[in-house]
């Protein structure tokens, strides 16, 4: 048997990739936050939402990085707490990638998400 403790104070997680991509997108931007949170969707249960905001919510919790901040919703830190955030190529395309340790199933078409 495996125990493990939930930190509700666990970082978000960015590879240099994702880092890279979201200090470009602040750059004109300084006074905005990026905003993680989730919502009611798919057959899952949840996806994620990745905003530019002018300000976060006042109840966020605030993850500074070198040169931008994220926000994330206090309601969906439980759900996502230790998510490591990728962006990666898939042909053309750029794609932000979410790897959350706390995903117990997803739909087929990656829309949605649950956690236990």
């Amino acid at each position: 048997m495996t125990v493990s403790v939930f930190d509700p104070t666990a970082n978000i997680l960015l590879t240099e990739a994702a880092e890279k991509y979201f200090s470009a997108q602040m750059a004109n931007k300084p006074d905005s936050v990026i905003r993680l949170s989730t919502k009611v969707s798919g057959c899952t249960g949840f996806a994620y939402v990745l905003e530019i905001e002018d300000q976060p919510a006042e109840d966020d919790i605030i993850i500074k990085f070198y040169d931008f901040d994220i926000a994330v919703a206090a309601k969906s830190m439980m759900m996502i707490a230790g998510t490591e955030i990728d962006l990666v190529t898939e042909g053309i395309n750029q794609v932000v990638k979410y790897n959350n340790p706390n995903v117990v199933a997803e739909c087929g078409c990656g829309e949605s998400f649950n956690v236990s």
